[in-house]
């Protein structure tokens, strides 16, 4: 089985090419969580199946989180799968690439930089009370495309003081609260400067803190243009993993045409030999 490793911004995943059809779809989830277990495979954040198009994209990606829950989309890995439909001659330098949360249209600024347009916010809700910890705290929950993908945003300079172990037992819980009907991606942000938001992004189906997430980063930008808090373009998201770029239009009390750019990484091609693989 041929596989493609690529990371955006650290984001990392494994991609395959179901063009031809020969991986069952009900496969799909034992084969993510396979491929992206770290020490016994190839290890990433998630794993995108490239399959035909059937609403008139140029070709369908399912994505799957490392735990084999089937994400509703995927902002780095959207990034790295128009590089790789463009070079593999799927598309040209413009793209549009069918998910689960609808159509993600895709452009290649460079070699290594895309810039895709990530799906409409579906629900915005800048005042979302969470209880946590001694008290409640107020968030941003913000799902991207239809059905949604939901992300809640913690604007806080007190994380910035807390351990690592304390953020991640903090956003565990988070994840899983009862406020978010279908669990959440949970960010921890801070401003630090004139359109500049350092943050980190618990994912739901990875269970842990990812080096990027795209969708966070689109999520982030637009809840704080939202408020007022930045200016909604070229909004710099600053992630353990790199810098992502977000543009994001507000008109009447709510966002669209958020645009996501950043860095692509072709890190291997090869072909999966694993003797425990069950597909």
């Amino acid at each position: 089985m041929k596989f493609t490793k690529m990371h955006g911004a650290g984001n990392d995943f494994v991609i395959l090419n179901d063009l031809d059809g020969s991986i069952p779809e009900s496969a799909c989830p034992a084969l993510a969580r396979q491929l992206c277990a770290q020490h016994r495979s190839l290890g990433a954040d998630g794993l995108m199946v490239v399959v035909p198009a059937i609403a008139g994209g140029d070709y369908r990606m399912l994505f799957y989180n490392a735990d084999g829950s089937l994400g509703e989309m995927c902002g780095n890995g959207a990034r790295c799968i128009c590089r790789w439909g463009f070079e593999n001659g799927l598309a040209g330098e413009t793209q549009r690439v069918e998910t689960t949360a609808g159509l993600v249209t895709g452009e290649r600024i460079s070699k290594r930089m895309y810039r895709i347009r990530l799906n409409d916010p579906s629900v915005i809700d800048l005042q979302r009370r969470v209880a946590a910890r001694d008290g409640a705290l107020t968030c941003s929950y913000i799902e991207l495309g239809n059905p949604g993908l939901p992300h809640a945003v913690f604007l806080s300079d007190d994380f910035s003081h807390e351990t690592l172990d304390e953020k991640r037992a903090l956003c565990a819980r988070l994840r899983y609260a009862p406020e978010f009907p279908k669990g959440a991606n949970v960010s921890l942000c801070r401003i630090v400067g004139p359109d500049h938001v350092l943050a980190a992004t618990y994912e739901r189906g990875v269970e842990d803190f990812t080096l990027a997430c795209g969708t966070g980063a689109g999520s982030i930008a637009t809840a704080f243009t939202l408020a007022g808090l930045v200016s909604g373009k070229d909004v710099r998201i600053s992630m353990p993993g790199g810098d992502l770029l977000v543009t994001v239009s507000v008109h009447d009390g709510t966002a669209d045409h958020v645009y996501l750019t950043g860095p692509t990484n072709l890190v291997a091609l090869g072909e999966i030999t694993d003797e425990d693989l069950t597909i």
